[in-house]
């Protein structure tokens, strides 16, 4: 008890319980409030029942006895709330030099265990300077999974938990495995266990411990997040063989293709959510999985996955001796033009290995039109690899053009041209390529051949209005929609991680790209009925037969630029099968793709008259 005190106590004027009360208070002592922070108490007047206390927030704060009682906490000096009144100095020095250590005194000030806001509150401001807190604590974080003296979560509202001094590295690692409340932060714990396994190895039973526990959250996740079940399992088995102690693994534990048959329905969206350096066991445990039907099923989500997961495929299915039905699967996947961006990409990067008997001139047109769909889709661009392929290698746009014929370079050029896929810039580079390989092409950049109709659009009247009601919509709506997301996404911060703004500057060049094409196409375009067309030939504005080789006939029309519709049997004059059949009169031949199946199929011209 306080001498001070004491004294009143010994004459009577207050009880032994209020003085011991009052002696927590005594000038020296600290104290927390709660919208003041942590101070310090310099001087106190029993008599007028006052005292004075210098806090973080307002110095020499005067207070009313009763009311510090009531109003502020007793702290012992060792806790960090009062070595920041005492000893702030030291700390700001701690924090650069032993961060670790801070952030342990810190969770041990409360009992061991603090959320992520607690600690921010404590430290933020006062030890850390803010404008410099978050990089500070990024770096803090790491050093501290790295020491293991304390618990760091993987969610904001999980606590820190400071370990018991005895607790080893490996037992540490395990705990935090067994900590993780997200699916993706068990297979990040798990990670950590796999590059120390050794270290965890080395007490027995700890790794059993641990495969227990992945077993179990590998069960719980197998129908709500089957990617991570499948991330824990392919880590288990890794895990087990470095180690060599695959018998720590329990026969009733869950496998990679049980997972994958309770996956089935999602395979690719599943396969896409794991890590690349895993995805080779698991593709390996598909004939576990499926038995007879594991090619097929393999093959359904070729054309869907990842890189990296395109190229295991491939090679699996090499080592399996399944190539050709590889090789079958793409080429109709081609026809029907039902290929991703990381397959075509791996169809173009292996053209002269492991895919030269798929790679074609077809092959071109498939990723022109992935990129035009991608381009012209809301959201993040998926093509951009497959985009950055063709412009980076110099070599890909002569051997797609290889062995083409003239009229389907051109189909092709005139496709390049149209594109909104493509900068400017990026787009003549590419142009220049194509003439680079085929002269001929020239005229459709010089414009020498405007003479024959060239430039000119054939639309119909229908077609036209609806292009003029896209153009206005896109500059009286969409345009200046987008330039107000712009607006509001630049005002969230750091332009360098707002996700928000730079997706919204992307669709920004993709509107402009559009508009600028409409206001051409808009130009060029002759609105016409079609009446009066020439019937000696397929031209615009005519109606055919055409019987089909191997049985079958088809009936179509040819109409203007921007009248195609394959599900009325209509052809635009502009596009491939267009310009094949252009000029074909009754009984010539052509191959076109067949608007269904996308097939190559021979047909003949039966009958031709005008619309």
């Amino acid at each position: 008890m306080h001498p001070d005190v004491a004294k009143l106590v010994e004459a009577g004027r207050i009880t032994e319980a209020v003085g011991e009360r009052l002696s927590k208070i005594a000038p020296g002592s600290f104290r927390i409030h709660k919208n003041y922070g942590g101070g310090v108490v310099t001087d106190w007047d029993l008599f007028n029942g006052k005292v004075t206390i210098d806090f973080e927030i307002e110095k020499g704060k005067v207070m009313g006895l009763k009311l510090a009682l009531e109003k502020t906490e007793s702290v012992e000096p060792g806790d960090l709330r009062a070595q920041k009144v005492s000893q702030l100095g030291e700390l700001k020095e701690l924090a650069e030099k032993d961060p670790v250590e801070l952030v342990a005194r810190t969770v041990q000030s409360r009992g061991g265990s603090m959320t992520m806001d607690q600690l921010d509150a404590e430290l933020c401001g006062s030890v850390v300077a803010e404008p410099g807190y978050k990089k500070w604590w990024e770096k803090t974080k790491k050093a501290l999974r790295e020491s293991k003296r304390v618990s760091v979560p993987t969610k904001r509202t999980d606590p820190l938990v400071l370990r018991d001094e005895s607790t080893g590295p490996g037992e540490a690692l395990v705990e935090d495995l067994d900590q993780a409340r997200t699916p993706k932060g068990r297979v990040k714990a798990f990670e950590a266990i796999q590059r120390e396994a050794p270290l965890v190895a080395a007490t027995e039973g700890l790794l059993a411990r641990a495969f227990e526990i992945v077993n179990d959250a590998a069960l719980k996740l197998m129908k709500l997040a089957p990617a991570q079940s499948l991330e824990l399992i392919a880590l288990r088995n890794e895990i087990a063989e470095e180690t060599k102690q695959e018998e720590s693994i329990s026969g009733d534990a869950p496998k990679l293709a049980e997972v994958l048959q309770v996956a089935d329905g999602n395979l690719s969206e599943d396969l896409n959510q794991v890590a690349a350096a895993r995805l080779k066991r698991i593709l390996e445990a598909f004939p576990a999985a499926f038995g007879d039907e594991w090619v097929v099923k393999i093959l359904s989500v070729f054309g869907r996955i990842s890189s990296r997961g395109v190229s295991e495929i491939a090679k699996l299915l090499s080592e399996q001796g399944k190539t050709e039905e590889l090789n079958s699967h793409i080429k109709v996947a081609l026809s029907r033009h039902a290929l991703g961006p990381d397959a075509l990409a791996w169809i173009c990067r292996e053209r002269k290995k492991a895919a030269v008997e798929v790679f074609d001139g077809s092959v071109g047109s498939v990723i022109l039109t992935v990129l035009e769909q991608d381009s012209l889709d809301d959201g993040p661009r998926r093509s951009g690899r497959l985009g950055n392929f063709l412009l980076d290698d110099k070599e890909l746009i002569a051997d797609l053009l290889d062995g083409m014929e003239l009229n389907d370079v051109r189909n092709f050029a005139r496709k390049l041209l149209a594109s909104p896929a493509f900068p400017d810039l990026d787009r003549k580079s590419l142009m220049a390529r194509v003439i680079k390989k085929v002269p001929e092409t020239q005229e459709m950049v010089t414009g020498e051949n405007k003479s024959k109709g060239d430039d000119t659009l054939l639309v119909s009247y229908e077609s036209l209005d609806r292009r003029k009601a896209e153009y206005e919509e896109l500059v009286n709506k969409r345009i200046p929609g987008n330039v107000k997301e712009i607006s509001t996404a630049r005002a969230h911060g750091d332009l360098r991680e707002n996700f928000e703004y730079h997706a919204a500057k992307q669709m920004q060049g993709v509107l402009n790209s559009r508009k600028n094409d409409l206001e051409r196409d808009l130009e060029r375009a002759r609105p016409t009925d079609f009446k009066g067309a020439d019937t000696s030939a397929v031209n615009i504005g005519t109606k055919m037969v055409v019987s089909i080789e191997g049985g079958g006939e088809l009936k179509m029309s040819m109409l203007g630029a921007w009248d195609g519709d394959p599900d009325k049997n209509i052809v635009s004059y502009l596009s491939d099968m267009g310009q094949i059949l252009l000029g074909k009169a009754v009984g010539d031949t052509a191959k076109i793709r067949d608007m269904e199946t996308e097939e190559l199929i021979t047909v003949t011209v039966v009958s031709i008259e005008a619309i």
